[in-house]
């Protein structure tokens, strides 16, 4: 079983409703990703993003540059929800959205991976751990940029974000 870095777009509605409906954030988390997993919207129009396995290589990414806001845990834990994978969900409210979008844009990869050994992460043990080869933090940069957009996105349309891993 992996570990996936999963995302989900909210209105400040649904994430009032989500804060006091575990049971409703999981159905919607789930209908919106199933929905979107026939469609494939590219990030700027997606509802719900994952980083696949680059979760853990983003953190210890955006640890090493001081990143203002955790994207990749969240920074509200949502009170009363169940195990969503690994452990129930985070919140990010719009202002920190916004804050995100804004750092991850003026954050290129190439900067955050600037002086970054492979054997960096791997003394570091970070997931999914095999930094060996050639390449290997060249792997997160498809990742990271579609993150980049689709934080974007949300910071445009004012929307706050689910956060989990699963």
């Amino acid at each position: 079983m992996s570990m996936i870095g999963e995302y989900l777009r909210v209105t400040a509605a649904e994430l009032d409703r989500a804060v006091q409906d575990p049971g409703w954030a999981l159905d919607f988390a789930e209908r919106v990703g199933d929905a979107e997993e026939e469609s494939e919207p590219p990030p700027a129009e997606a509802r719900r993003f994952s980083t696949y396995k680059t979760w853990d290589l983003l953190r210890f990414l955006l640890a090493r540059a001081d990143f203002p806001v955790d994207v990749v845990h969240g920074e509200e834990p949502l009170a009363g929800h169940d195990d969503w994978g690994y452990g129930p969900p985070a919140c990010l409210r719009p202002e920190r959205v916004r804050l995100a979008a804004h750092a991850l844009r003026a954050t290129p990869y190439d900067r955050l991976v600037d002086g970054v050994d492979p054997s960096d992460l791997t003394n570091a043990e970070v997931y999914p751990l095999g930094w060996d080869g050639s390449g290997t933090l060249d792997w997160g940069r498809h990742w990271y940029d579609g993150l980049t957009t689709f934080f974007e996105a949300a910071a445009a349309a004012g929307d706050a974000m689910l956060v989990w891993l699963d």
